[in-house]
């Protein structure tokens, strides 16, 4: 189950991550460069490795623990997380596309190496390679935000980015064995496993 709440959490810290850029235009640096490494850790020794620990989806513990247990849940992230879920279903259908997904991400992985995962031509790489692919999948992730942000080549580029790594982190987690009804029939378990791995990120797992 904390395998579970792990993967969750990666896809919730990209979807707040989506959201915050798309309002306000940047995000939290530490877990923003956490989710992108995660794109190209396709090999790692565990789901903790994929983040680069479990404090690197500390943001998505927390956002996780707010949408199962919180008294006012943000329905704009549900929707946005749950059509990933859909997405990522669509994806795994597509064998030739999920074969170029791979290529791409191995291509540019090879350039964020040199430069960062953080920089504005891996970023450009990385969207690219969503909205030729993923981007063209039923339903479409849409992203509401400040038409004055989304306007900008650079912020959209980001948000694709990190919605790349949103997919990703939905493979995660059915690879580890998430389902749908998990997400009704498993909540309190979820929410104990959550609170236990902020535990041990250092925060005291409170709903808030």
């Amino acid at each position: 189950m904390k395998d579970r709440a792990l993967a969750l959490a990666g896809l919730m810290q990209a979807t707040a991550l989506v959201h915050r850029i798309a309002h306000v235009g940047s995000a939290d640096g530490d877990a923003l460069s956490s989710s992108l490494e995660s794109v190209f850790r396709v090999d790692a020794d565990s789901v903790a490795d994929v983040y680069g620990g479990v404090g690197g989806v500390r943001l998505g513990l927390r956002t996780l623990l707010h949408q199962l247990d919180g008294d006012d849940r943000d329905p704009a992230l549900t929707r946005i997380a749950v059509t990933v879920l859909h997405v990522e279903r669509r994806l795994l259908a597509r064998r030739s596309m999920l074969a170029q997904v791979r290529a791409g991400v191995e291509a540019i992985g090879r350039q964020a190496a040199h430069l960062g995962t953080s920089h504005p031509t891996v970023l450009l790489r990385l969207a690219e390679l969503y909205g030729g692919t993923i981007s063209t999948l039923r339903p479409r992730v849409l992203v509401q935000g400040n038409p004055q942000y989304l306007a900008q080549d650079g912020v959209v580029a980001e948000i694709r980015a990190v919605l790349l790594a949103a997919v990703r982190s939905a493979v995660l987690w059915r690879q580890v064995g998430g389902r749908y009804p998990d997400l009704l029939l498993r909540r309190r378990a979820l929410a104990l496993a959550t609170r236990e791995l902020l535990a041990e990120a250092g925060e005291a797992g409170e709903a808030a």
